[in-house]
């Protein structure tokens, strides 16, 4: 994708993109790691419930069918703009390699950049509002991307929690009004695909959110992630700044990373100050039939606060500098010859 469809604006088609997620997956503290789009077989990504593509417009048709045998098998795609629309080489699709899975079909070039151009927050028939936009209930309205790829649903939608507001000039004062309040044009796209789920944006949200880092745009892409996974987090984190979180299981223990992030310098390279964040109260969802023997913060060397529920640990870190770790140890299994 960098290489083929990035070309000389690399930063903006690609790098964009993948920074913009990043970063709404570490302000909504939820763990993930990198996979490389060349290792996309069921022996490296079953491991995974979702896989995020942020604009990873060159796929080829191998790697198409592999992400639809993983939706087949339980897994479930948040995707964005431009998403499958070329092959491995660069060449543009008719419409999307993965079209079936997202439920639509390309119909025109990319548009932008939009002007004035807004998204309108819609309720379901019922009055309640999807859980894509949880704590945008009030908002009526948000922003819209720059860059949108055109598409149309393959079968009739009755509703979307979010629709277009077109474009309309920026200049001058007198002309800077909307022209059209209402469309019903869906400007994502939710499925249930077997036992797994699939949600598309046809617009650069993951981009926008890098340049301009509106709290909206960041709250969907967490959002989207959440209802795409669609089951019980394996770890919630609360409490005040920026943490990137992250859950490694071994064989006798579990172990919680929290890496403090809460600085200016978080997405620019080389932090010259750690600035402590305060109490983080950290919920683990233990494994099947496990409990926890020890917990240890080996950074603080100390002993947390703990309180067990049924299948899960409630564990109170006092503060952070600049890295925590939380240690959760088994009982030891005895073998008996």
């Amino acid at each position: 994708t960098a290489y083929y469809y990035g070309g000389p604006q690399v930063q903006q088609k690609v790098e964009d993109h993948t920074r913009g997620f990043y970063h709404a997956l570490i302000e909504a503290r939820i763990p993930f790691e990198m996979v490389h789009d060349g290792l996309l077989d069921a022996a490296h990504i079953d491991q995974f419930k979702t896989l995020i593509l942020p604009n990873i417009a060159a796929l080829s048709d191998t790697q198409c069918h592999q992400l639809r045998a993983f939706v087949e098998r339980g897994g479930s795609l948040v995707a964005t703009f431009e998403t499958s629309h070329y092959d491995e080489w660069g060449q543009p699709r008719p419409s999307l390699g993965l079209a079936d899975l997202f439920g639509v079909d390309v119909t025109g070039p990319v548009e932008g950049p939009m002007r004035n151009s807004y998204l309108h927050i819609d309720p379901n028939p019922d009055g309640s509002f999807h859980p894509l936009v949880a704590g945008l209930e009030d908002a009526g309205r948000i922003i819209n991307g720059v860059f949108c790829l055109p598409v149309q649903p393959r079968t009739p939608i009755s509703a979307s929690p979010l629709t277009l507001i077109p474009s309309y000039p920026d200049l001058p004062m007198e002309e800077v009004y909307p022209r059209v309040e209402r469309t019903d044009i869906p400007e994502v796209y939710l499925r249930e695909v077997g036992q797994g789920r699939v949600l598309y944006f046809p617009w650069d949200l993951d981009r926008t959110f890098w340049e301009v880092l509106s709290v909206d745009h960041g709250r969907l892409l967490g959002n989207a992630v959440r209802w795409a996974t669609n089951e019980e987090p394996v770890v919630t984190v609360t409490g005040p700044g920026v943490l990137d979180v992250t859950v490694w299981q071994q064989a006798q223990s579990q172990t919680v990373h929290l890496v403090n992030l809460t600085n200016p310098m978080m997405m620019k390279g080389p932090i010259r100050e750690l600035l402590p964040v305060g109490e983080q109260v950290v919920r683990l969802r233990l494994p099947e039939g496990k409990q926890a023997r020890r917990v240890h913060l080996l950074r603080a060397d100390s002993t947390p606060t703990v309180v067990e529920e049924q299948g899960y640990i409630t564990v109170t870190v006092p503060s952070i500098l600049d890295i925590e770790v939380i240690a959760i140890d088994w009982p030891s299994r005895v073998t008996i010859n």
